[in-house]
């Protein structure tokens, strides 16, 4: 049986449907391009994205060589990785995000990164 890209007798088919669900509402401009967050059981990713444009404005994840050196999937790391993307944003220009918190519930590492991003100066 293949699994569809929504089918909700998985955690990940469940996620995705939730993801969709957010991505409704949540789109990036070039003004205020869209934090993306993923998070698996290892690491954990962020870009700051412009879907008018879809491209990747700026990205930092756990998986990059300078930070896999300690844990990686624990909220320490997760905040060094909103500090990180917030930085490479703020270089491209970018103060301003949305938020997109990818179908995962606003709590440790996910909101981990949102603080990191916020102690480096991005406004959302």
């Amino acid at each position: 049986m293949t699994v569809r890209q929504h089918d909700t007798r998985t955690k990940e088919g469940a996620r995705r449907r939730r993801h969709a669900r957010v991505r409704r509402k949540v789109i990036g401009t070039p003004e205020r391009p869209r934090l993306a967050v993923f998070r698996s059981n290892k690491h954990i990713s962020a870009q700051v994205i412009d879907d008018t444009a879809g491209r990747t404005v700026a990205a930092a994840s756990t998986m990059e060589a300078d930070l896999r050196t300690g844990a990686t999937g624990n909220k320490t790391a997760a905040a060094t990785v909103g500090r990180l993307v917030a930085e490479r944003a703020r270089a491209a220009g970018v103060s301003r995000v949305v938020f997109d918190r990818g179908g995962f519930i606003y709590h440790g590492r996910v909101a981990a990164v949102a603080d990191g991003a916020r102690e480096a100066g991005l406004e959302f």
